[in-house]
């Protein structure tokens, strides 16, 4: 199958190494400014890997597009609209979007997929995500995961894990688009709580922000008309540990950073996603302490250890509603 991974930083570059490396014809394609693609045009390697001849390197947008049948995008997500406009000049026919992102578009609070979905015709371009678990350190190193695939499409998901399956990454197949994008988005901004409680030494608490956060979650899914389930599987809880106690997770260096007063110099998609979700929660009437804190933190100038103390002020509550 020849594929085409738009977008070549550190998630992207990983993705292309994993095609290629199952079998597929794949291009990696960037900006020809951008440092991560001049790296990658000159040395064929980053900080995370190198590829082999087999996989082609183009700036070239409209080739990218056109060769490819499968065209996986891995950029920021909040630039995905944008980035949008522009793929949307080729023709999109008979060809399948995978978004590799993690995030809700801050300015309208859609999940990913819908913004995809305004520049295509559904009925003749297809669009998945693809989210999980997993750090390219790791997948370098033979060191497996499972990950999923969802789609609103039963055949298009089927297809694309009988693809991209191997015995590196299992992927599953998912079952609930809404509750698996906004999942695989919000574990972001759980991550950035994770890195504060990091920066204050608080780390013990960590189990607990993953129980009372993943119950956070399954209810706005729930009210954005998605499985309340899904919150617990492997596009959210199930991506904990790579994002809540990884090194190498921005989102949680960010947290750690900023309670430390330092400024974190990477893309951490929680940040936006944080604002976006406080904003529809609001509109919907969405109880969400945690997310509200934190956007009180990044956004409003509160201190972390005020803003942990609130909570812990709340009225006493069953820890389950059924």
């Amino acid at each position: 199958m020849k594929i085409s991974v738009l977008g070549c930083g550190r998630w992207g570059s990983c993705i292309a190494w994993y095609l290629d490396r199952i079998g597929h014809e794949v291009l990696s394609g960037g900006l020809s400014f951008a440092p991560e693609f001049i790296q990658l045009k000159t040395y064929r390697k980053n900080d995370y890997l190198s590829f082999p001849d087999s996989i082609e390197i183009s700036s070239d947008l409209e080739y990218s597009v056109n060769r490819a049948e499968v065209i996986v995008i891995s950029i920021s997500c909040q630039h995905l609209r944008e980035y949008m406009t522009d793929i949307s000049k080729y023709d999109l026919s008979g060809k399948t979007i995978v978004l590799c992102m993690k995030g809700i578009e801050e300015s309208t609070g859609k999940r990913l997929s819908e913004v995809v979905s305004e520049f295509i015709d559904q009925d003749k371009t297809n669009v998945a995500v693809w989210v999980g678990p997993g750090h390219p350190q790791d997948y370098v190193r033979n060191i497996p995961n499972c990950m999923v695939i969802d789609s609103e499409k039963p055949e298009v998901k089927e297809w694309l894990v009988n693809e991209f399956n191997s015995e590196l990454i299992r992927f599953y197949i998912g079952t609930d688009m809404i509750g698996t994008e906004i999942g695989a988005a919000a574990k972001n901004v759980i991550g950035i709580c994770a890195g504060m409680l990091d920066g204050m030494g608080y780390t013990s608490m960590k189990g607990a922000l993953m129980a009372r956060a993943t119950r956070e979650i399954s209810g706005y899914i729930k009210a954005m008309g998605g499985n309340p389930r899904s919150a617990y599987g492997l596009c959210h809880l199930g991506d904990y540990e790579a994002t809540l106690f990884s090194p190498w997770s921005h989102n949680r260096m960010y947290g750690e950073q900023f309670v430390k007063g330092s400024r974190f110099e990477k893309l951490a998609e929680g940040v936006m996603t944080t604002k976006a979700i406080y904003k529809v929660a609001k509109e919907k009437g969405v109880e969400m302490p945690i997310v509200n804190q934190l956007y009180e933190v990044l956004f409003n100038g509160k201190e972390v250890k005020p803003a942990l103390e609130d909570l812990f002020s709340r009225n006493v509550k069953h820890e389950f509603d059924y």
